[in-house]
């Protein structure tokens, strides 16, 4: 029986990472739209495009072709052609997604593309807005949470790893900041399971989702 998962919650709350795991146990697809709101963002940045033209920014992505792959080290990200893994980390692209994302005329264009990737089933897909209007129909929906000095903490580590060495009180303020803009996206659907990972760990998170995802399956 092919599942759809949806996980959702604020930056740094751990979707990615979890939501690889899950979908690693599972021999399922995983579908990053964060990565893909990124890829947009980074080529929006590319060609100093007016980030509130939520007209434009729609109709460039008509016309941008992004290719999720499962690799060795994690998902890659092609964009027209172009590996854009790492370079959608940046701290700019990070600091700028929240403004493009926020659109409605992209989100429209975004999530029509989503609902064809899941439509099959099989897939772990993590976001904002995956159990409200991509995977309305989930079989299972969790939103993680944690606070805002946790999620700064991880996301100082992540950057430390790959020689980014941005204070941890910026980092913070950036969270803050992002929750705030993100806030009319992040929406929990009322059947979702709230996890708060502040305390857990990555497998103890996992393990959680896989519980919820046994008893689903018990169930049908």
């Amino acid at each position: 029986m092919a599942l759809q998962i949806a996980i959702d919650g604020p930056a740094a709350a751990g979707k990615s990472t979890v939501a690889k795991r899950i979908a690693d146990r599972l021999h399922y697809i995983y579908i990053d739209t964060g990565a893909m709101y990124r890829a947009v963002t980074y080529k929006a940045l590319k060609n100093n495009m007016d980030l509130n033209d939520g007209p434009a920014l729609a109709e460039m992505l008509r016309h941008t072709h992004i290719d999720l792959f499962a690799g060795r080290d994690g998902q890659t990200v092609i964009l027209d052609g172009e590996d854009v893994t790492d370079v959608i980390r940046s701290p700019e692209v990070t600091n700028h997604v929240s403004f493009v994302s926020k659109h409605p005329e992209l989100r429209e264009v975004m999530v029509d593309r989503q609902k064809a990737l899941a439509a099959k089933g099989g897939v772990v897909m993590d976001g904002r807005d995956i159990g409200t209007r991509v995977m309305p129909h989930a079989d299972v929906k969790v939103f993680l949470q944690a606070s805002v000095e946790e999620r700064a903490e991880r996301r100082y580590k992540e950057q430390i790893k790959k020689g980014i060495n941005t204070p941890l009180d910026e980092l913070k303020k950036e969270i803050a900041l992002r929750d705030e803009r993100d806030q009319k996206q992040l929406q929990k659907a009322e059947d979702a399971i709230v996890i708060d990972t502040t305390s857990l760990s990555i497998e103890a998170v996992t393990d959680k989702i896989m519980d919820l995802i046994k008893e689903r399956v018990r169930s049908q």
